[in-house]
């Protein structure tokens, strides 16, 4: 069957329905008002109207899904059960004696009352083992016509107590269905558990409330057509929570103002009025106390002591204060996965992942982000079994992720500081192989060589004059060369201007020209002195090199952190630009510090070099 088609015949089940209502309507206007009932219609009424409607919006979305096409074909036997046994009644007649009205009924039963318990919400069996419960109902009907055929004394009433016994056992289905459920499944099948006993209470308590049960039908097929299409966009957990605090709210406070009332009237007698207003103040003070507490405690029945995500923050929060960094993580991790009760979770921190409990195949993903910018993944595994697990998750993901994402803030910290450490060890050490191999071969052999040089000369003096001055020329060549290697070896270390000129001076040395300052650049320590000047250094020469610039400005702030800017009227940063040796350079000096530098486009065109040092 195509879709279109099968879309068509159900609005057409669903159509011919509500025809057959109306036909009805009609027909229960010549009958005299029925003494069982108040309303001007019966629940087989509601019935073939609720159901059909209900039903083709579910085979509209859901075409290949059996649980609409019952809801329509049930309701629409209802219909016509209705229409039928009025029908019959208008014309004098006995609805028994009509074939129609049992053929019908036991139709709309069989749809309704064995087939919907069984298939809900998947449109399958739970095992091949359930399909005996439709053989049972179809014999019970099956024995019904045959007492109708052949009168046997109770044959009639056994017949009934057999279909009764396989709708007893489809609804016993429902109930080992949601015990082997999984969460989703659970939270469909609470929508019709919750609707229930509207339509049954009343029923079982009987005459003269039966009745009431007429209003409740429509809500059995709507919580079916909820559960399947839109159960995740609805919290039922929710839904029932808050049903049952304003039920105990509505109870209690009224027991309070009855109480108080009784007891203000007592003691002010005739002055009605003041008792009244002393009885809603006493009954309004138990008000928040009394929600609280029922809140509280319908959240231990629904979730267990892990019910107030509230109450997890606090549990949370505790672990944190009283965890390093690197294990605050993990602590965050054991109390999302105790709130949740799934089997595990994990945080994907730039590779890295801290897992708490089995995490297996991860059920769902959620971005981390501090302040705006992403830390990591949170990575959530199945659930475990609990009885209602809808937006109760929800609530706890929304408490705890910000506190896991401060945990996952931190890791990335810890482990940008572990590797700027190791930067650093690992910059040292190659600083100290540079310098042994310059001094080893560049100024050990000069010295060796000036060495040698002087012990010849010595020995030409007296016989070779000329020689020997000609050798003394070469070693104060040499020692020239040697003078140059020092002070290029001292440079290296640390720039000569700074402690000839200052930073400032050595700064506009640097510059060709005057530098804006601010504050006290004296008494700066060493290292931000260095790291300033080579951030100036390296920001100038990109500037001259590469951005063709004709002005460049610099400025220098101290307050409780030196602020260092190089702006430039140049060509800017192009697009695509990535970041070479001397950009990185710039960072790493002001990380090693622990500061921020910053290259950026300027407005109305050229580069901004913004670096920020702690002192």
């Amino acid at each position: 069957m195509r879709i279109t088609s099968a879309r068509g015949m159900a609005i057409g089940l669903a159509t011919l329905a509500v025809v057959l209502e109306l036909a009805d309507i009609w027909v229960t206007a010549q009958l005299p008002p029925s003494p069982y009932t108040p309303l001007p219609f019966a629940p087989e009424d509601m019935a073939g109207t609720a159901f059909p409607v209900f039903g083709a919006i579910l085979v509209h979305s859901r075409p290949r899904l059996v649980i609409g096409w019952l809801l329509c074909l049930g309701g629409l036997a209802s219909a016509a059960n209705i229409l039928s046994a009025n029908t019959a009644r208008l014309l004098g007649d006995s609805p028994a004696d009509w074939p129609v009205v049992g053929l019908t009924w036991n139709a709309c039963t069989l749809a309704l009352g064995v087939l919907l318990p069984l298939l809900y919400p998947t449109g399958a069996l739970l095992s091949r083992r359930w399909r005996w419960v439709v053989v049972l109902a179809v014999a019970g009907m099956g024995l019904d016509w045959a007492a109708k055929l052949l009168p046997v004394p109770g044959g009639r009433q056994a017949a009934q107590v057999v279909v009764a016994a396989a709708m007893g056992l489809a609804f016993v289905s429902l109930a080992i269905r949601f015990r082997r459920a999984d969460p989703a499944e659970r939270r469909q099948l609470m929508w019709l558990v919750v609707t229930l006993p509207a339509l049954l209470v009343p029923w079982m308590i009987g005459d003269p409330v039966w009745w009431l049960a007429t209003p409740a039908i429509p809500l059995i097929p709507a919580a079916i057509a909820v559960a399947v299409l839109r159960y995740r966009l609805f919290g039922i957990d929710t839904l029932i929570s808050r049903a049952l605090v304003g039920t105990g709210l509505a109870i209690v406070i009224a027991g309070v103002y009855v109480a108080a009332s009784g007891a203000s009237t007592l003691l002010l007698s005739g002055v009605d009025r003041s008792a009244g207003l002393a009885a809603a103040l006493f009954a309004g003070a138990f008000f928040l106390p009394m929600r609280r507490l029922l809140l509280r405690g319908v959240d231990r029945l629904l979730y267990g002591s892990t019910g107030d995500p509230q109450a997890l923050a606090g549990r949370l929060k505790h672990r944190l204060q009283h965890a390093d960094p690197g294990h605050g993580l993990l602590a965050t991790l054991d109390v999302l996965v105790e709130g949740l009760s799934v089997t595990g979770a994990a945080v994907d921190v730039d590779g890295t992942v801290t897992t708490s409990g089995t995490l297996g195949r991860p059920a769902r993903t959620v971005a981390l982000v501090w302040h705006g910018e992403p830390v990591g993944l949170l990575l959530i595994g199945p659930t475990e079994r609990r009885r209602f697990p809808a937006a109760h998750d929800e609530r706890v993901i929304a408490t705890l992720t910000p506190y896991i994402a401060d945990a996952a803030h931190a890791v990335r910290l810890t482990a940008a500081l572990q590797r700027s450490r190791e930067h650093i060890l690992r910059v040292r050490e190659e600083e100290r192989r540079r310098l042994r191999r310059d001094l080893h071969d560049g100024l050990g052999q000069s010295l060796s060589a000036m060495a040698m040089t002087i012990n010849v000369a010595r020995m030409s003096v007296r016989r070779s004059p000329d020689q020997a001055e000609r050798l003394l020329t070469d070693l104060r060549a040499g020692m020239d060369a040697v003078t140059g290697d020092v002070r290029q070896l001292v440079y290296g270390l640390r720039p000569p201007a700074l402690d000839e000129l200052g930073l400032a001076g050595a700064v506009e040395r640097l510059a060709f020209g005057p530098v804006r300052t601010a504050g006290d650049l004296d008494g700066l320590p060493a290292a931000v002195e260095v790291a300033t000047y080579r951030i100036v250094q390296e920001a100038l020469t990109n500037a001259r090199k590469h951005a063709d610039a004709t002005r460049i400005e610099v400025r220098l702030e101290r307050d409780t952190r030196l602020r260092v800017t190089v702006s430039d009227d140049g060509k800017g940063l192009p697009a695509d630009a990535r970041a070479g040796v001397g950009m990185s350079s710039m960072r790493e000096r002001a990380a090693e510090l622990g500061g921020t530098c910053v290259v950026r486009g300027r407005r109305g065109g050229g580069t901004v070099v913004h670096a920020e040092l702690p002192l």
